[in-house]
């Protein structure tokens, strides 16, 4: 490989030092990923548009001897590349953009790993298995996944204003949160479609969320299952039939039975999707129930379906499923085998807390019957008594690192 070879990534990682300096703010992962030691290599998985490529740019302005590949355009053997800049040029850091572009990204990795003494950071749009076929990269690579926008970080990116983050006990407890009500304000706006961190430059934000999944839809799911084509157009109408419909009754039958496919089918391209950080399945908790999941969308896909007063029932849930998880806390739905109007989740962790989430008027009858040390009702309004808290509130929590 010539020089004149490598002109246009040298070009290119140049681009990239200089874009960087665009972005003065910092993302809640970026102190993390900055102060991380060791030989591991380390991933950042997260969707499109979550401001993975950013976030590389900023740590490549951190590093000396570091280098940027897009692997999008990369026409050479990673191996090869890297080898050869590290041998001419003296790299040592490489920050590897959209790992998944290329076909066989695990062996690519285990490869530089085991035979280059470098250090590599690398993005993915996709949730990679770390343990997938025969490259187990579970000790070799250190995963951390990079979400849209929280409440906060998009109060603090777009009007500057940096909030203290809570806990959930805080919440849960009611003390000392009049301070944080403020930020009641921009919730809806926030459901709306500014949790993308591209809306902050675009003003339609959603036409590009469109072509981000389709881009998802045509690319992304075939890197991570071989399919046939005619299966994709299947893909497209189950996200339109959850994406027009409630919440409550989505799961493996109901988009077998609408779509004409086995639940097997079902289940296998919501777990795509889910890989593709599209689509979240909540496991029922309890005992006699059909174990088939609860799907919501990720924050906003459902407005590319509905407008969004049409969506904002299901935008809540969205919502806080999302910003439980970022805050690390996994959920279970809760089901009643008879009918009866049960709340919404619980906690995996601790079956001890039920949460119910809904608009303004959400009442207490939710809880009739339910054996549960702690009742809370998230609704969307700014109610703080008894057992009601604020939905909004929980977009405050402190990432999980």
């Amino acid at each position: 490989m010539s020089l004149n070879d490598l002109t246009p990534y040298l070009e290119l990682d140049q681009l990239a030092r200089r874009d960087a300096q665009r972005f003065p703010k910092k993302r809640y992962l970026f102190q993390r990923l900055l102060s991380d030691r060791g030989k591991h290599f380390t991933g950042i998985t997260g969707p499109r548009g979550a401001g993975k490529t950013v976030l590389l740019k900023q740590l490549l302005s951190e590093f000396d001897n570091s280098f940027y590949l897009s692997l999008d355009t990369l026409n050479d053997d990673l191996f090869d590349l890297i080898r050869i800049l590290q041998r001419d040029f003296g790299i040592q850091h490489f920050f590897l953009d959209e790992i998944h572009s290329i076909p066989d990204a695990h062996a690519q990795l285990k490869k530089t790993y085991d035979f280059l003494n470098v250090r590599v950071t690398f993005t993915s749009s996709v949730a990679l298995a770390m343990h997938a076929s025969s490259y187990d990269l579970a000790r070799r690579v250190l995963l951390h996944k990079l979400d849209n926008f929280s409440l906060a970080e998009y109060i603090y990116f777009k009007y500057d204003q940096k909030l203290p983050t809570l806990t959930l006990e805080q919440i849960l407890a009611g003390n000392n949160l009049q301070k944080f009500m403020p930020a009641a304000a921009y919730f809806n706006e926030y459901l709306n479609g500014a949790n993308l961190p591209f809306a902050l430059q675009e003003q339609r934000p959603l036409l590009l969320l469109q072509n981000i999944l389709d881009k998802i839809i045509q690319h992304d799911i075939p890197t991570l299952h071989a399919l046939r084509v005619d299966e994709l157009p299947v893909i497209r109408d189950m996200l339109t039939f959850i994406g027009r419909s409630g919440v409550d009754g989505i799961n493996y039958t109901s988009i077998s039975g609408n779509l004409k496919i086995t639940k097997y089918k079902a289940r296998q391209y919501l777990e795509l999707l889910e890989k593709a950080f599209v689509v979240r399945q909540i496991f029922p908790g309890g005992t006699n129930v059909m174990k088939e999941p609860k799907v919501l969308l990720a924050l906003p896909f459902r407005l590319l379906y509905r407008d969004f007063s049409e969506a904002l029932g299901a935008l809540r849930e969205d919502f806080f499923a999302s910003a439980m998880q970022m805050a690390g806390y996994e959920l279970l739905y809760l089901k009643s085998t008879r009918g009866r109007k049960t709340p919404d989740y619980m906690l995996k962790s601790d079956k001890s807390h039920v949460f119910e989430v809904g608009g303004p008027g959400k009442g207490r009858s939710q809880f009739k019957g339910i054996d549960a040390e702690r009742k809370t009702i998230f609704s969307h309004s700014t109610r703080l008594n008894n057992n009601i808290r604020p939905l909004f509130l929980l977009g405050l929590l402190a990432p999980k690192l």
